[in-house]
């Protein structure tokens, strides 16, 4: 939801613009020194994320654009990169270039592989 701010534009008042919602106070920020990945995953969905981009597959703003689809619930639940996954996957999908059938195959095809693993 969004509201005009007097002049013409508007002031954003959405689950995606924390800093902008009402009655949350700030944001909490550490000055940098927590590190940028706290797990391997993260690392890599940035990394796929980011190719995609260098690609030409998709673009900041659709990218950003479909992390704003993601359920305001869903979205406050789920860690940073797991937006930049949703965006990452629905785009992909959405595309042609990636279907939800090759990725539940690969699901699979780990899971069988980590279990031999053990």
């Amino acid at each position: 939801m969004s509201r005009n701010n007097g002049s013409g534009g508007s002031l954003m008042n959405s689950i995606h613009d924390m800093g902008g919602m009402l009655c949350y106070g700030p944001i909490e920020y550490d000055g940098g020194s927590e590190a940028p990945f706290r797990h391997d995953w993260e690392r890599r969905t940035f990394g796929i994320h980011m190719l995609t981009q260098l690609e030409g597959m998709m673009y900041p703003d659709e990218c950003r654009h479909e992390m704003e689809k993601m359920h305001p619930v869903e979205y406050l639940d789920a860690p940073y990169y797991e937006h930049w996954l949703y965006a990452t996957e629905n785009l992909l999908f959405a595309k042609g270039i990636l279907t939800r059938e090759e990725v539940a195959e690969r699901i699979e095809m780990l899971r069988t592989e980590m279990k031999g693993e053990e």
